[in-house]
């Protein structure tokens, strides 16, 4: 199967490493908004084409693309490949606005192609863990509360480079936690709150938020966001159950006490982002609806959409 990589940043090296260890795929092009930087990152993966020119890459011979592009791209990135033909995988979130996101989800419904979000959090070995258990009867959740921390003061990436874009704590870094409180819980947030801190005067973003979220059988999420911190980065999850309480952190996952808890064989891999390429893949060679859909994830972009209205009020 020929992948083509659409972006060539630090979201798009993450998938590389991942798709190198899937059998039988290839990345065959990469695409990039610089030339001579994505040369040098196709030469360090071994990927025979590189290119800036993205309707040149829809008009090769590949069977689906994987979008790491600005989020303002993804939607109309999304949809010009589902028209071209290829299967589309979009990196969180799909769009910054519930419009868009509809927009895909009626390209992929005409198409009948894959149209998968990149909601890495369900695919996660630790979030497995506690799913799996929770469909099992074994756990109810009670509370989620999450703390999403990370020093974006200036308008820098994830390897120190200057962004050509700004990124959004409630469309970006909410929308994982969103989805994953929704995905566990089998239910949609009946009642949404937020919070929002001072505008940065120059990016014109929030740096801090609050958000709140209840669903129907009672399980509340609380969710702290910032832009602004000092210490350690990241998204950390308290799972508080009926039945015991875990702290996941990315693809690790320990008790209340931080005892740790083996997760080495819910999946066939640690590395949540290389589970979410596996499923996009088998969902292309099955023909089947991958988890994480774009048709799954839209009701977490629903619930955004309410909490940015509930923020401009």
């Amino acid at each position: 199967m020929k992948i083509g990589m659409i972006g060539a940043g630090a979201f798009g090296k993450k998938h590389l490493d991942a798709l190198a260890r899937i059998p039988d795929v290839e990345v065959s092009l990469l695409v990039g908004h610089d030339a001579a930087a994505t040369r040098e990152v196709a030469q360090k993966y071994g990927i025979a084409t590189a290119l800036i020119d993205y309707h040149e890459a829809l008009r090769q011979p590949i069977d689906g693309v994987i979008l790491t592009t600005p989020t303002q791209l993804h939607a109309t990135q999304a949809i010009q490949a589902l028209r071209a033909g290829k299967h589309v995988e979009i990196e969180i979130p799909i769009a910054d606005t519930l419009a868009d996101a509809e927009r895909i989800d009626a390209v992929q419904r005409e198409t009948g192609l894959v149209a998968m979000a990149g909601h890495t959090r369900r695919f996660n070995p630790s979030h497995q863990w506690i799913h799996n258990r929770i469909r099992a009867g074994e756990l109810k959740l009670q509370h989620l509360v999450v703390q999403t921390f990370f020093v974006r003061r200036t308008n820098m990436n994830a390897e120190g480079k200057p962004r050509s874009w700004t990124d959004h704590l409630l469309w970006h870094h909410a929308c994982h936690t969103i989805d994953l409180f929704q995905y566990q819980t089998g239910e949609v947030a009946t009642e949404v709150h937020a919070l929002q801190g001072p505008r940065h005067p120059e990016l014109g973003i929030a740096m801090d938020m609050s958000i709140g979220l209840k669903v129907p059988s009672g399980a509340i999420c609380t969710l702290a966001l910032s832009f602004n911190n000092n210490g350690p980065l990241g998204t950390f999850f308290r799972y508080i159950c009926d039945n015991g309480t875990y702290l996941a952190r990315y693809d690790d996952l320990v008790d209340g006490n931080e005892k740790p808890i083996d997760v080495s064989q819910v999946a066939v891999s640690r590395d949540g982002i290389e589970l979410q390429d596996r499923e996009f893949i088998a969902a292309i060679r099955e023909r089947r609806e991958p988890n994480a859909s774009v048709a799954q994830v839209l009701p977490a972009m629903r619930t955004l959409d309410r909490l940015e209205r509930c923020l401009e009020h």
